[in-house]
Formats: C-alpha cells, sequence, structure tokens
C-alpha cells in the first residue's frame, strides 16, 4: 500500500492521477448526454427537449448528494467514503445504459448524480492532504484535470461511439471506469488520520458558516458566466458568426484546453497569493466573457475566445482551497458544496443567458450575460472580504521589549 503514517502519499502524483481518473469519468457521464440527446430520444421515443429532464436529473442528484452524503458519511474514512461513492456512481451508469424506459433512465441519472460533488469533495481533501500545505491548490488543480479532460476528449469520444454503437454504450463505459478507480484508490490513495470527532451535525455547520456560504455564492453566481457561454456557444458560431457544424468538435476541444489551462495556472496562482487569485480572476472572466460578445461575430475570433473563456475554469482550485481554509471543521461538507454550487452555476447561466436571447438579443449577448455574471461574484468578494473583516478583526500585533 503506498501511504505512510501521516497520510502523505508515497507517490502524490500517482495518487492525483488516479483521483483524476473518476473525475474524468464523472465528466464525461455528465457531457457526455448533450451530445447523445437525439439518438436517446429515438430510443426511449421522447422528443429532444424531454431528455433535458435527465440532464436536469442528474444536476439536481448533484445538488442533493453533496450536502447529504457529506453529512451522513461524516466518519466514514476518506479512502473508504471515495471507493463507495465510485462503486454508487458505477451502479447509476450502469443502470442507466440498461434502463427499460424514458422515466426509469431519468431517474438512474439522478441516482449517477448524486456522488458527482460528494467525490470531488473528498479528493479534493485527500490531494491536499498528501501532498505539502504550500502545494494543496496545485493539487486540487491536478485532480479537477480529470473533469477538464472529460471535456477535452472524454464527451467528444462517448458522443462518438454512441451515435456509432448506440447511447448506452457511453454510459457503460463510464460505469467500467468508476469500477476501475475504486480499484485503484483501494491500492494507490493514501489512508489517511481518522476524526474521531466528526458528525454529521458538525458538518452540517458549514452551511451557517458565513465565509463558507460567500464562497459558495461566488461560485454559485460568479462562475455561471463561463456556463452562460458554452450552454450556447455551437448555435452561436454558427448562427451568428457562420461557422459550419463540421467545426463542432474543434469548439469542444479549444474549450477543453482553455480549461486546462486555466485550471493549472488558477492552482499556481492560489498556491501563491489565494486571496489576490480570486478577485483577479474574477476581473479576467469579466473581461474575457464581455469581449466574446465582439469577437462572436467572427469564426476565428470567436474560436479564439471560446478557448479564452475557458479558462475561467481557474476559479475552481481557488474556491476550493478557500472552502478548505474557512469550513473549519466541517471539511467535507464545504467541500462538496463547491461542485453543487458550481452545478448552481451551470443552471443559473444557462438560464439567463437563455433569457437574453429569448428577448431578442444576438446570439454573442451570452458573453454580455457571463461578463455580468463575473462582476457580481466579484461584489459578493468584496463583500464577503468587509464582512470577514469586521467578523474576524485582525488581532493587534503584541509589542517584543
Amino acid at each position: 500500500m503506498q501511504e505512510s503514517s501521516t497520510g502523505l502519499a508515497r507517490n502524490p502524483r500517482l495518487a492525483e492521477f488516479v483521483l483524476a481518473l473518476g473525475g474524468f469519468g464523472i465528466g464525461t457521464s455528465e457531457f457526455v448526454i448533450m451530445g447523445l440527446m437525439n439518438r436517446v430520444a429515438e430510443d426511449l421515443a421522447v422528443t429532444v427537449p424531454q431528455v433535458g429532464y435527465a440532464i436536469s436529473s442528474y444536476a439536481l442528484g448533484v445538488v442533493v448528494g453533496a450536502p447529504l452524503i457529506s453529512a451522513l458519511a461524516a466518519r466514514v474514512p476518506k479512502r473508504a467514503l471515495l471507493i463507495a461513492l465510485m462503486l454508487v456512481f458505477a451502479v447509476g451508469n450502469i443502470a442507466s445504459a440498461m434502463a427499460p424506459g424514458f422515466w426509469s433512465f431519468v431517474g438512474l441519472r439522478f441516482i449517477a448524480g448524486l456522488p458527482h460533488g460528494a467525490y470531488f469533495g473528498v479528493a479534493a481533501l485527500v490531494a491536499a492532504g498528501a501532498v505539502p500545505v504550500d502545494q494543496r491548490a496545485r493539487a486540487i488543480a491536478r485532480v479537477m484535470l480529470g473533469l477538464t479532460v472529460a471535456i477535452l476528449i472524454g464527451a467528444p469520444l462517448g458522443t462518438w461511439a454512441g451515435n456509432l454503437f448506440g447511447w448506452q454504450i457511453a454510459f457503460a463505459a463510464v460505469g467500467g471506469i468508476a469500477l476501475l478507480t475504486a480499484l485503484l484508490i483501494r491500492v494507490w490513495v493514501p489512508v489517511q488520520p481518522f476524526d474521531a470527532h466528526a458528525s454529521p451535525l458538525r458538518e452540517l455547520s458549514a452551511l451557517v458558516k458565513q465565509r463558507v456560504l460567500v464562497t459558495v455564492a461566488i461560485a454559485c453566481i460568479g462562475c455561471g458566466g463561463m456556463f452562460s457561454i458554452f450552454s450556447y456557444v455551437m448555435p452561436t458560431l454558427t448562427q451568428q458568426a457562420g461557422m459550419s457544424e463540421a467545426l463542432g468538435p474543434l469548439v469542444l476541444v479549444i474549450f477543453g484546453l482553455g480549461s486546462i489551462a486555466g485550471n493549472l495556472v488558477g492552482g499556481r496562482m492560489a498556491d501563491k497569493n489565494l486571496m489576490r487569485a480570486i478577485p483577479t480572476i474574477l476581473v479576467w472572466c469579466a473581461v474575457v466573457q464581455g469581449l466574446f460578445y465582439f469577437a462572436a461575430n467572427q469564426v476565428w475570433s470567436g474560436l479564439l475566445f471560446v478557448g479564452l473563456v475557458g479558462t475561467s475554469m481557474a476559479l475552481a482550485p481557488s474556491l476550493q482551497t478557500r472552502l478548505m481554509d474557512v469550513a473549519e471543521d466541517a471539511q467535507t461538507m464545504a467541500a462538496s458544496m463547491n461542485h453543487a454550487a458550481f452545478n448552481g452555476a451551470n443552471a443559473l447561466g444557462a438560464w439567463l443567458a437563455g433569457l437574453a436571447i429569448s428577448a431578442g438579443f444576438s446570439w454573442s449577448s451570452t458573453g454580455l450575460v457571463g461578463s455580468g455574471l463575473a462582476l457580481c461574484g466579484l461584489v459578493i468578494f468584496a463583500w464577503g472580504r468587509w464582512l470577514e473583516k469586521r467578523t474576524y478583526p485582525a488581532k493587534p500585533a503584541v509589542a517584543r521589549g
């Protein structure tokens, strides 16, 4: 077993790879259905918009599962919890591939979504605990690479295979990845010290901590801009910029590369100066998302800014690290809530962008919506810092004689 008595991994990069593999499976499962909606609708005898219920059901599973599992599994050792979460995720996806009808498929997507937030939250805690303290954010970013690589490779590959061989194969393959991850976690992820004082009530206390709630609000609102653009990026570039639909896979690749770059750079920035990194990244998001409004008039400038919008993923390791710093004794709950908040950002961004388009604004108005959400996130950050200084005043320096 590759572990030490302190919980530090003897081979932290390998442990991070295993945790990222689980994230790759989760990301693929979440995004692949968007490319398989026509096939699912045809096979299950429903309309394409109705397949959207399955997407919403998965997102609801994430939002419900993150706090519920974090509270109920408060005293479960983290490695054992990660294995259990991967097994539930495997069952949810394999069963989804075998669903006999549409509504059973919708229900099974809910079950598959339950482990999502808790897995990423616990994986972030384990990765951060397996490296020296000044490398935490970078370790979290490397685990999050699984999600960004899923956008770049997993979802497009699953879409190709699902359209060629049947949509069921995509979810069955994700289930196989989850089973492999559970095995590799048992072999390579270290056992970390068990907290005998952990309890559901203590984990639930995160939901009333001021700094935790502010950070979750930044994630839910400030990150919504990336999703407002990504949700409508294909019709924006095809209908407004005149891009050929054949370039659709290239759009996903460019966005995926941008998200990988942003994730890695964001982790390094957070390790260097966390409280400077968060507002800096929010300003960057506001600028690039606002400029997308103009760039989307031309194909190649639009593609360039798709990649720049993808770098908004830099917020993920920063906010995850911040939650770990302010959660006190409710570490698992706070870390898990970050990913529930990201799903909230997905829903909020797509909804507001849809309102703008339905109101008659251009497709690229999604960029203005995104910029506005990033600026709102910046305002929440500033407000939270003001509250923090009032609630937790700096202790005066002790004079030395």
